[in-house]
């Protein structure tokens, strides 16, 4: 391993294991334990949808009701269809509605009843996967009969509150030169115990990701791209309380990225770190099968700590992130590890400071699509020094040949931008990409960089040994990332978290564990 930074082939390889090491107790802990967004992702997966008349899904409302009678330490399925195969229910809906009304009595079904009960749910959770299966290959299809627009790929937000506001403003923006739209959610989602039923026209600093809203937005942009001969990709966030089944509904309408961070809802949400690795664990299998590619968040540890003393914090948690995407079940090309472009401007060389750090995530990665993220904490008023400083992370972006870069807003620090500021971000990319796109095919770091990337690498090996000692979920407590403590009995959803009982079922998990090996849905992917 040499690359532009002559990298200790053997001291990467030691941080990988060292990575292992920290991320097998959560693993472990995943692997015993589930929660209630799981239970009613594998509801989803095999096909209920719909809410009731106060908007609350009947996944809730069938979850609560098995919970409140048996538990869900053996999971939600046995007692389900057990119930379906008892007769006088349609499916599932009439079910949930029934039992929302108290007129289903649930049980644990054993002996031949539970092996029943289990091919039952077995055989409904196949079909679900067919459909992810299915829109798989439609991406096939289309990349196929359509293009795939070289790396890097330009990630453009979209997002009003209003889907039928944002699919027009998402088109428009994929005619400029976008190859990646990205729904952001509305404030507060990741919060919610539910997710939002039906196409949604009220959101704030972001639009609702409902499964409607999905299918409205793929279609738009799959008119898009045929009208413009190349791909667009899709993205929103499968994090929060509800990661599982969003992950499942992104399946389902064939997403293709998801943002889904290891740390993200724990340091900047608040959502309790045991609710979060576990829910993590089952979101990026059912991400694997779908040939979704995640987005991590380790930008945003930059938006709360200093880029320069904790650039090592990121790569830690990369490696970290790396870990628990493969374990999962995810592919090198599927894991779209973020890092950002936020060191202080007023910093001497901090351009070099910045190349230093992308070269090294790039060389560290090399097969991983990374996503580079903007300016956004040094972003001022000034939207002429914002523009400048977008050209040079363009630049950066451009040198040390990342795969996903999302386009930088000169107004990030004043307003939701509008269409005019998202053209200008546009062409400063189509510029810096035509007037020096091919300079990172040859660049030399000088020796300044190299020390730099090196003293990086050394510091995250140094973090992760400590993590190893003391445990990743001390490590999160202690404020070691984005220097927020989030204690592991803290935070949001801890009620919503289950210890599997012996015998505990979950069919989905059955099917996506061992992940099956599938053809690759885009060339990229080879």
């Amino acid at each position: 391993m040499t690359g532009k930074l002559g990298l200790d082939a053997e001291k990467v390889a030691l941080a990988r294991e060292l990575a292992r090491r920290a991320g097998e107790p959560v693993t472990r802990l995943a692997q015993t334990h589930s929660t209630v967004s799981i239970e009613r992702a594998v509801l989803r997966m095999a096909g209920l949808d719909g809410a009731d008349a106060e908007g609350m899904p009947w996944a809730n409302r069938l979850a609560d009701a098995v919970r409140d009678q048996v538990g869900l330490a053996s999971g939600v399925a046995l007692p389900v269809w057990d119930a379906m195969l008892a007769g006088g229910h349609e499916d599932l809906r009439d079910l949930a509605e029934r039992a929302a009304g108290g007129r289903v009595k649930f049980r644990l079904p054993d002996g031949g009843e539970r092996e029943a009960a289990r091919g039952a749910a077995i055989r409904s959770a196949e079909k679900g996967l067919a459909t992810i299966d299915a829109q798989r290959a439609a991406r096939t299809r289309m990349v196929a009969d359509l293009a795939d627009p070289p790396a890097p790929l330009i990630y453009l937000i979209v997002a009003t509150g209003d889907i039928y506001e944002d699919i027009p403003q998402a088109q428009a923006a994929a005619r400029e030169g976008a190859d990646v739209i990205a729904v952001i959610r509305s404030t507060g989602q990741s919060l919610l115990d539910y997710v939002p039923e039906g196409a949604t026209r009220e959101g704030y600093a972001g639009t609702y990701a409902t499964r409607e809203n999905f299918r409205l937005m793929r279609a738009a942009l799959d008119d898009v791209s045929r009208e413009l001969g190349r791909y667009v990709r899709l993205t929103n966030y499968a994090s929060g309380l509800c990661m599982p089944e969003i992950a499942t509904l992104a399946g389902l309408e064939r997403l293709d990225m998801m943002l889904n961070d290891c740390m993200y809802g724990i340091i900047f949400r608040d959502i309790n770190p045991v609710r979060t690795f576990i829910d993590q664990r089952f979101s990026r299998a059912v991400h694997a099968r779908a040939g979704i590619v995640i987005n991590t968040g380790e930008d945003n540890y930059l938006t709360t700590a200093d880029a320069v003393d904790a650039a090592h914090t990121v790569v830690t948690s990369q490696l970290l992130n790396e870990y628990f995407g493969r374990e999962a079940g995810l592919d090198t090309w599927q894991l779209g590890l973020g890092h950002a472009f936020e060191i202080n401007p007023a910093v001497p060389d901090s351009f070099l400071l910045e190349l230093a750090h992308a070269q090294l995530v790039r060389e560290l990665f090399p097969g991983a699509p990374l996503k580079y993220m903007p300016p956004t904490k040094h972003m001022t008023g000034n939207v002429f020094a914002g523009y400048l400083l977008d050209a040079f992370f363009n630049l950066c972006g451009f040198m040390t040949d990342q795969a996903i870069l999302l386009v930088g807003m000169m107004t990030e620090g004043i307003h939701t931008p509008f269409l005019s500021d998202r053209d200008l971000a546009l062409e400063n990319v189509r510029y810096v990409r035509d007037a020096a796109g091919k300079l990172g095919l040859s660049f030399q770091p000088d020796p300044f960089v190299v020390d730099r990337a090196h003293q990086v690498l050394d510091e995250a090996v140094a973090l992760l040994r400590r993590i190893c000692d003391g445990g990743l979920l001390n490590a999160i407590a202690d404020g070691t990332f984005g220097i927020t403590r989030r204690p592991p009995d803290g935070g949001r959803g801890l009620s919503g978290v289950i210890e599997r009982a012996d015998g505990y079922f979950n069919p989905v998990e059955e099917l996506l564990h061992p992940v099956p090996t599938l053809p690759p849905s885009t060339p990229a992917e080879a």
